[in-house]
């Protein structure tokens, strides 16, 4: 098959063009000028590159024609407004031009990539705009299958990054609160196995999955199966009263280099775990936990 891809150059989206090559599909990805580098496969015989952006419906129906499937997987988790980088351009806008331009071009088979916790009364922008992404596809008349993962992880992710950082330089890490809000990570790998499989699943049209982990961990289990990966026996922790990091957040989240934003906050306190049954029996995933794929990230 010919598979039409978005975000290919993303943490997710290298991996989902890595097993779509490896399982003989053709891709053919739509990538920004100037981000080529970003895509690891980008001189595989298998890729084609199409020059473009999914906040230009003009640069779309060519890059789709003569293809089978559309996965798209463009999404932020902050937003940069003076640069146009908002919730609503690329997750609505963005999303709507894929999904018309799947139309136009006859392309029925559509995968897209959501999040867990997309909800119309969201607390936060993110998902909120993840909701009405989810909309538009719901409308329009594509054999349509959308996954909510959890938080993604695995080797080169911005978890756990941001975690390994932490961990590596400072003698005690700094955690919002007590803690204890629970997220259940799961593997890159697995996710990227997912879109791939669903390719050839005609039962999983018309189907919402939640892609997570096989066990759900605290922030704090987190931070320490992360050291233990590093070879540390104990990360030490102070624990900030929310109270206290909430005005700072809100004072500097417009700093690109702040790496925070209270949105950002808001999705961490209130925990990312989902029921991982229907899509595990779906796609005879045997999800992985946190614990088990922590090492790999970090070998070599």
């Amino acid at each position: 098959m010919k598979i039409f891809v978005t975000g290919g150059t993303g943490f997710v989206g290298n991996e989902v063009v890595r097993q779509l090559i490896d399982q003989g599909h053709e891709v053919a990805a739509l990538v920004r000028s100037g981000s080529e580098s970003k895509l690891s496969l980008a001189n595989s015989d298998q890729v084609t590159i199409h020059p473009g952006d999914v906040t230009e419906p003009d640069s779309l129906p060519q890059a789709m024609q003569g293809c089978d499937a559309v996965i798209h997987l463009v999404g932020i988790i902050r937003e940069f407004p003076e640069k146009g980088v908002t919730f609503e351009r690329l997750h609505v806008e963005g999303s709507r031009n894929v999904i018309e331009a799947a139309s136009t071009q006859g392309v029925v088979r559509y995968l897209h990539m959501s999040a867990n916790g997309a909800r119309q009364d969201g607390n936060t922008g993110y998902h909120q705009t993840k909701w009405q992404a989810e909309q538009l596809l719901r409308e329009a008349a594509l054999d349509w299958t959308i996954f909510r993962p959890s938080l993604i992880f695995g080797r080169g992710g911005e978890f756990v990054e941001m975690l390994a950082g932490l961990i590596r330089k400072l003698p005690v890490v700094p955690v919002i609160g007590d803690g204890q809000y629970r997220i259940q990570p799961v593997s890159v790998h697995q996710v990227a196995e997912t879109y791939v499989k669903a390719l050839t699943l005609p039962e999983s049209i018309g189907q919402v999955y939640h892609p997570g982990g096989s066990e759900s961990y605290t922030y704090d289990e987190l931070l320490d199966l992360t050291g233990k990966a590093l070879g540390k026996d104990k990360v030490h922790k102070i624990h900030q009263p929310v109270s206290m990091v909430k005005p700072f957040v809100k004072l500097l989240e417009g700093h690109e280099k702040f790496p925070l934003t209270q949105d950002q906050m808001t999705m961490l306190l209130e925990g990312n775990e989902c029921d991982i049954q229907n899509w595990a029996e779906t796609f005879s995933i045997q999800p992985i936990a946190y614990a088990q794929g922590i090492d790999e990230c970090f070998d070599g």
